[in-house]
Parts: C-alpha cells; structure tokens; sequence
C-alpha cells in the first residue's frame, strides 16, 4: 500500500509507523510536504494529515481510500467532502499512552507556570540564588473543562498534589463525580460560578463548531486575578485576542500553551515573547508510548483496510 503523510509536523511519525506495520507486506510510505498538489503522490490507499488541512481538492486530488488521523482530532478533515467522494475518515481514539502523556504534560506546564521556570532557568545563569518565590499547587482550586478521555488521567494526578478539583462539562452527573474525583461538578450553564472560583483552567475539552472560542473574554474575566490557564485541548476553545489582553493586564498570572490557533504558531506571535506564558510546540503527546499506541491503532485500521474488513474509529460524516 502506499500510504502518504501530509506535510513535515511530526517527523517522527512516518519511522514509528514503518516499524509498526507488517514486514513482508512491502507498504511504502512517502511523506508529502503539502505545500503543492501538483507534487502529491500518485496511487494513494492511505492519506494521514496530522495537521494538515485536508478539503475537497486534496481529497478529490489523492483519490485516497481511506484518510486516516494520526490521533484524535478531525476537525481539519472535509468531513462532508469525504462522506460525498466515498472516503471513510478515522481517528485513533484518545487514551493509553496518549491520554497519560497529555495529562503528564499538563501537569508539567503548571508546576513550571506556579515555581516560575523560565525566571528560575535564567537567574541560574545570573548568578541569582534563592529567586524567584513559586507558588506551591496543593491547595489550589483546578477545573478541568472538558471530562474526556485526557482528564481523567489528569485528574488522578493532581488528587496527588493535594487539589481541590472541580469540573465543568456539558453534562454533569454523580458518575463524573465520583469517577474523576470532583469536589463539584458544573455545567456549561453554571460556567460563571464554576470559574469564579477557579486557580487554575485546564482546557481538555474537544474542539467543535459548538466549542470554539467557548472560553472568551467575559469567561477569563470570572477566574480570579492571578489565576493561570493550560490548555493541551485545541487552540480554538480559547478566545486568541482574549487571552493576550488578560495576561497583558495581569488578570491571568500566567499561561501554559500546547496548542495553537494556526499551527506551527508564527515565531512574531505576542504570545511567544511574554514572560508569564509557557509555550510547547504540540508535544503533549508526543512520548515513545503515545506514538507507539497511536501507530498501533493505525496500522491496525491500514491492515484492515488491506484485508477488506471493517474499518476501526470511523467518524460519523453526516
């Protein structure tokens, strides 16, 4: 089969899959810059975008068999372009490896954020000994919005450090509460009073059309001065413009950012050059076992597709 990577992000990608999938099966796999469709690949079974922008042209261009992500997000696939060509899209559900590495991440991204990291790396190399004063997580309030597959791991580590834990998601219930943890369970109508109470934002919810932007400016607003942000989910779920003007201010104390509302975010981005934000080029899951688990569940899906049966993890394209 001859199987396509979609530009250059994750170039360890292609090497893990190599090793995955079966040796005698003679699978050849180009990595395709994405940059031009004249220079795209013929005779293609099996296109993987991982962050490239897979519309219509591309689809009608590859004639592919199948587009298949490398991990979860679908959102940059023509969901209804493929459902009209014919061509099934799948995803490699979170959790395993992805899901622990995700959340490890974003533990690291806050503990770097409250004992302010760059500050500390930057007085070794002064000569400044006993600076800066951190803050301690124990006894923090944390709410993680969005309880999916990547809160929970992420929500029995922080019972570690001692966190009042609270959640907010579209639907609570004594399950959730009891399954991750909470002190308090709100929904997204009771986002306000969740928020107002809120030391640190964990952003672990799944990127749609209904949750873009859906922590704007009024919601920063509510989160108590001081109060930092994490968002390992998706760029879009956080209002851009927004959040630059409330660490500005000083309302936020601080951000730690994985993702990005244009990826690879530009190099000139406010962000990039603020002393309070923490930024980390999409690598939340990208350990040896997130990579490995995900290459398994691809070429589990690409064996299938080999073998004519059922497909795993195909979306809903209606």
């Amino acid at each position: 089969m001859r199987i396509v990577f979609c530009g250059e992000t994750f170039p360890d990608a292609a090497k893990v899959l190599r090793q995955t999938l079966p040796a005698d099966a003679d699978d050849e796999i180009v990595v395709w810059p994405g940059d031009d469709l004249n220079t795209l690949p013929a005779n293609i079974d099996v296109l993987i975008p991982k962050m490239h922008r897979v519309d219509a042209n591309l689809l009608q261009a590859s004639r592919c068999r199948l587009v298949q992500q490398w991990g979860v997000g679908l959102e940059g696939v023509d969901l209804r372009a493929a459902d009209a060509l014919g061509v099934p899209v799948a995803n490699v559900p979170a959790g395993g490896g992805n899901a622990d590495s995700v959340a490890e991440h974003a533990v690291l991204l806050m503990l770097a954020l409250l004992r302010k990291l760059p500050q500390a790396q930057r007085n070794v190399r002064d000569g400044v000994l006993g600076a800066p004063t951190g803050t301690m997580l124990a006894g923090r309030t944390v709410c993680i919005y969005g309880l999916g597959a990547i809160a929970l791991p992420l929500a029995k580590r922080l019972k570690a450090f001692d966190v009042r834990l609270i959640g907010l998601t579209r639907t609570p219930d004594a399950a959730k509460v009891a399954d991750y943890g909470l002190s308090d369970c709100y929904s997204l109508q009771q986002k306000e009073a969740c928020l107002k109470q809120t030391d640190i934002l964990l952003v672990c919810a799944r990127l749609s059309s209904a949750t873009q932007n859906s922590i704007a400016a009024e919601d920063i607003a509510h989160l108590p001065a001081g109060a930092l942000l994490i968002n390992v989910a998706r760029g879009g779920l956080v209002e851009g413009a927004a959040l630059i003007n409330a660490l500005r201010s000083g309302h936020l104390a601080g951000a730690g950012l994985d993702v990005y509302w244009r990826e690879p975010i530009e190099v000139e981005h406010p962000l990039l050059h603020m002393d309070n934000v923490i930024a980390t080029p999409h690598i939340a899951g990208i350990t040896l076992d997130s990579l490995n688990d995900i290459a398994n569940g691809v070429a589990e899906n690409i064996n299938r597709l080999r073998a004519g049966l059922p497909l795993l993890g195909v979306a809903n394209l209606l």
